[in-house]
């Protein structure tokens, strides 16, 4: 049964002073050494909502970018009066980047009592995860996993792009801005993202004015030396090389491009977003990278800027767009409950089947897109943003 359109507009709804960023009475944001207090909370009293990410590891800057974007949309929801007059009481675990540790991250959060999860932040371990919220019928939201098999479920939905949409969008737009010729391609061949956004990406060069001159792999095993790949791809004379991976490989690749003396134009997709933050990066290699992004913060949209400034206000840096997805994974979660007209003494399989109806109908307006709908397979329909390192910084183009 179809509910009318729910259309949020989240400006009138940031009425959180900037103090109240780093978390109140009723709000928890905790991680494994903490959780016990946040478990006090009654869950017949509270909307308890669970994450998920990697915090510590190479992976960190997206898990503790999303830790924070949720804390601050939560403060924001608990301070403007809760969830149907409900308060949330949210719990993150860190899960390393890894699908086993993600795994029992999730069951600590079961132990907690979480009701609704947004993750998990990276793919790997959101495959894992799925097939345990499927199991047990819990209302899944990831801000940042990109690969299909994330939203397999009808219980899962994501914020982000997924992979095949990153690579048919990045050939289309490579394509029809006349930015190369000859490409080549570098690729992690263990990585479902990775792997996933390149096949993509391969399938739609075909009916684009370039050609791909040069494909070389790496793996997990394997991401500290790219002087074999990039020495290919120069030879092969690409005058574009895409990369669709995370920021901490492209770092290497860029150092080691400058090495070789090899400069063709860098275009990747939404991994991108944190190179200009690698430690000991010179972010000037960066210089002129295009990528694809659902959030630049340098936007004029008044929605955008709030976000930002409280976001720097609390964390004493710029958020990144897996903070952006996560802020707005909440209130798309808040959009969902109060439509369905839920409360916290739902089982979570009924809220879950409650939020699912719901989700047909939510139409959502945050920071990330406008009017931001979701299909039965879980993704979102918006429009990519293109940013690209100008001066030293992310810019929308």
């Amino acid at each position: 049964m179809m509910k009318k359109v729910l259309s949020l507009v989240l400006a009138g709804s940031m009425v959180l002073s900037l103090a109240a960023c780093g978390g109140s009475k009723d709000t928890a944001s905790t991680t494994d050494s903490s959780a016990a207090s946040s478990a006090e909370a009654s869950g017949s009293d509270t909307f308890k909502i669970g994450a998920t990410g990697p915090i510590t590891g190479g992976a960190a800057i997206y898990g503790n970018a999303v830790k924070n974007g949720i804390q601050i949309a939560v403060d924001e929801i608990n301070e403007a009066g809760g969830i149907n007059g409900y308060q949330i009481d949210y719990n993150f675990q860190d899960d390393e980047h890894d699908a086993e540790k993600a795994v029992n991250a999730y069951n600590n959060l079961k132990d907690w009592g979480m009701q609704v999860l947004i993750g998990t932040t990276t793919s790997a371990p959101c495959i894992a995860v799925v097939e345990k919220t499927h199991a047990d019928n819990m209302f899944q939201i990831t801000p940042s996993g990109t690969a299909v098999e994330c939203v397999q479920y009808d219980n899962a939905y994501r914020m982000c792009f997924s992979d095949p949409t990153q690579g048919t969008e990045s050939a289309k737009y490579i394509g029809e801005n006349g930015m190369a010729q000859k490409v080549a391609v570098i690729y992690d061949s263990s990585d479902v993202y990775s792997t996933g956004i390149y096949e993509a990406f391969a399938a739609e060069a075909e009916n684009q004015p370039f050609d791909i001159v040069s494909v070389e792999a790496f793996t997990a095993d394997a991401k500290t030396d790219f002087s074999v790949q990039v020495q290919k791809s120069k030879d092969a004379g690409a005058d574009l090389l895409f990369m669709p991976f995370y920021y901490t490989e492209a770092s290497l690749v860029l150092a080691e491009c400058n090495k070789q003396g090899y400069e063709p134009t860098f275009f990747g997709c939404d991994g991108m977003d944190g190179i200009l933050g690698v430690e000991n990066f010179d972010t000037a290699l960066a210089e002129g990278l295009t990528f694809l992004a659902p959030f630049v913060a340098k936007s004029e949209d008044e929605q955008v800027q709030s976000f930002v400034s409280k976001y720097e206000a609390a964390y004493s840096e710029t958020p990144n767009q897996f903070a952006a997805d996560a802020y707005d994974c909440v209130y798309v979660v808040k959009a969902a409950i109060e439509a369905a007209g839920a409360t916290p003494d739902m089982s979570v399989s009924d809220l879950c089947d409650a939020m699912k109806e719901a989700m047909a109908s939510v139409s959502y307006s945050g920071i990330t897109g406008k009017d931001i709908t979701w299909g039965e397979d879980g993704e979102p329909n918006k429009a990519p943003l293109v940013v690209k390192v100008v001066d030293g910084e992310y810019t929308e183009l």
